[in-house]
């Protein structure tokens, strides 16, 4: 079986993004492979892109603190909340997330930076 990273390419992945008809689990996984595996400066595209879209939905969540990369984090709390689950149902989402892609997703205060 494929892994995640190698079920797309770019080429793929842009022609999903582009097409207006195409399934919302296809285009998210589109996105998604961009977002993890794309060139550089389309990562920061869906990046920004993304953070538009939380403020869009979840007005309430506001990044707390960022990485030495510049990612945003947010308290798993309000994620949980803005999601209708418990903290531990959102940790153990994120956790299988960081386990499918092998990216770290949960950082502790110590890994991040305060906002300035």
């Amino acid at each position: 079986m494929l892994s995640f990273k190698d079920e797309w390419n770019l080429e793929m992945a842009l022609d999903v993004l582009k097409n207006k008809s195409v399934d919302s689990k296809v285009w998210s996984d589109a996105a998604k492979w961009i977002m993890l595996y794309g060139p550089p400066e389309l990562q920061e595209v869906m990046r920004e892109a993304s953070e538009i879209a939380t403020k869009s939905c979840f007005p309430e969540l506001e990044p707390e603190r960022y990485t030495e990369n510049g990612e945003p984090c947010y308290n798993i709390e309000k994620i949980a909340e803005a999601l209708g689950m418990t903290r531990e149902e959102a940790m153990e989402r994120i956790a299988e997330i960081q386990e499918e892609h092998g990216i770290k997703h949960l950082f502790d205060a110590s890994e991040t930076e305060n906002i300035h």
